[in-house]
């Protein structure tokens, strides 16, 4: 017997386990999207799959890609590698009481897989826009997609998402546990599978010997690892994390962080994340969603958001130190070639940045220069500062100075430093002018990379040479 499968090859029944006639019945009962095929065995043209219904083994499925003749495989190891879902916001908007508008029409697409990080500061939009993914909160404008389909109108528990809150949301009452099987209790997941479930992930996050304790009994990491153990245990399409170390401390939280980063590596799935901190956003992204006051300022890597910034929000919101900005400074074009004037020195642009600005018909204009702290030499230069602070870090300094009206920071490695960086010295510093930023003095924008398409298309990126 034969029937398709969401399209792609044919789907065979394997072992007689169900008749045609058994399938249509589950279908008809329970929708098409009820069936999850989970993967077994994979080969370059089938794969052999356990089709899943409210986590409870169904029938096996022989699905041919280029529909080649069926060969039955043998039995073996259940391996619990799910397929994964895309998720795509279209328009997304979020208004309070038709007055107030908390999130500006988002326009993302998230791959099957990837791991995305909304970041930005108190009140951007962020966990707003989260909530609305999770169904928390009702969408007012736009369209939400998971695996191709519309969840506008789907209640949370039917979404296939699992969310980790900040405050670990764990029931006080229940032993660690309890509060990871619980949600396959509620499924009438049978009981065998459950301990299997609970003692894998329980194994894969090192809390096997906490799985008798209670909340109180554990710290802030346990219980945070615990929290996305109940997530993981539900082997979920998208995961949705709201700020899930800012309660740690600083030290604990640098351990989740590569805990994470581990967790990702083994489960891989679909992750949204959401934190104000942009050491978070760095490590973890794939890429990096930045907002503030409800728009997203830019879509991109972690290395396309440092090194090209489409606006001086982007750019002094990522980077530590933030960068500098030198205001009052000019693009020139003299004989055909563009310079940057900082503080009444001129620097010549490289050849890229010379390309780029002739591809767009740039004009001379007020600017301002950014720079960022690490590309700042001293020693020599064109330009003057006078160190206020200086702060031996080991392998660095990191130093305050005020050059005129403009303050600068810079990071000076020790390693071959011959100059003196003492409080109080007057010291010549340079930076070479492919690394300088140049951002129009009234729209604020980089006029290399901000991209007019994408920004109108509310998805804005850096623009492509």
């Amino acid at each position: 017997m034969m029937n398709h499968f969401n399209g792609a090859g044919s789907l065979h029944y394997m072992d007689g386990v169900h008749t045609r006639r058994r399938l249509c019945q589950h279908r008809m009962a329970h929708g098409a999207a009820a069936w999850r095929p989970v993967v077994m065995r994979s080969g370059p043209n089938t794969h052999i799959y356990n089709v899943i219904y409210e986590d409870v083994f169904i029938f096996r499925i022989f699905v041919s890609i280029k529909r080649s003749p069926v060969r039955r495989l043998g039995g073996g190891p259940f391996v619990r590698a799910e397929l994964m879902s895309e998720v795509i916001l279209k328009g997304i908007k979020k208004i309070y009481d038709n007055k107030v508008t908390a999130v500006h029409d988002v326009n993302l697409k998230i791959a099957d897989k990837e791991f995305i990080v909304l970041v930005g500061p108190s009140g951007c939009g962020k966990s707003t826009t989260l909530r609305m993914v999770a169904g928390l909160e009702d969408i007012s404008e736009g369209e939400l997609y998971i695996d191709g389909n519309l969840m506008n109108d789907i209640v949370p528990k039917d979404r296939d998402i699992a969310m980790v809150f900040q405050n670990y949301a764990l029931y006080p009452h229940m032993t660690v546990r309890d509060n990871m099987a619980f949600a396959l209790k509620l499924k009438r997941t049978p009981k065998s599978e459950i301990d299997a479930k609970v003692k894998e992930v329980a194994n894969i996050l090192g809390i096997t010997q906490y799985l008798d304790r209670k909340p109180k009994a554990l710290s802030g990491g346990q219980r945070q690892r615990v929290a996305i153990g109940r997530a993981m245990v539900r082997n979920p399409k998208v995961f949705l994390m709201d700020e899930p170390l800012s309660n740690l401390d600083a030290k604990l939280r640098n351990e989740m962080r590569a805990e994470i980063i581990k967790l990702r590596q083994r489960i891989d799935t679909t992750f949204m994340y959401v934190t104000h901190d942009q050491t978070e956003a760095m490590t973890l992204a794939d890429r990096i969603v930045i907002m503030k006051d409800g728009y997203v300022h830019q879509i991109g890597t972690p290395q396309e958001l440092f090194n090209s910034p489409v606006n001086l929000f982007v750019a002094g919101f990522i980077g530590m130190p933030v960068m500098n900005f030198f205001k009052g400074s000019k693009l020139l074009l003299e004989d055909g070639v563009y310079y940057a004037e900082i503080r009444g020195e001129k620097f010549k642009l490289s050849d890229f940045q010379q390309k780029a600005l002739k591809s767009k018909d740039q004009k001379p204009a007020a600017i301002t220069a950014g720079v960022r702290p690490q590309h700042i030499t001293v020693g020599e230069g064109k330009l003057t500062a006078k160190i206020e602070v200086s702060e031996m870090m080991g392998t660095e300094y990191n130093i305050h100075a005020s050059s005129g009206d403009d303050e600068v920071v810079m990071v000076i490695p020790t390693v071959g430093l011959d100059a003196d960086v003492s409080m109080g010295t007057t010291v010549k510093f340079d930076v070479a002018p492919e690394l300088i930023q140049l951002f129009d003095e009234e729209t604020g924008n980089n006029l290399i990379w901000y991209d007019e398409e994408s920004a109108k298309a509310n998805a804005p990126e850096c623009a492509k040479y």
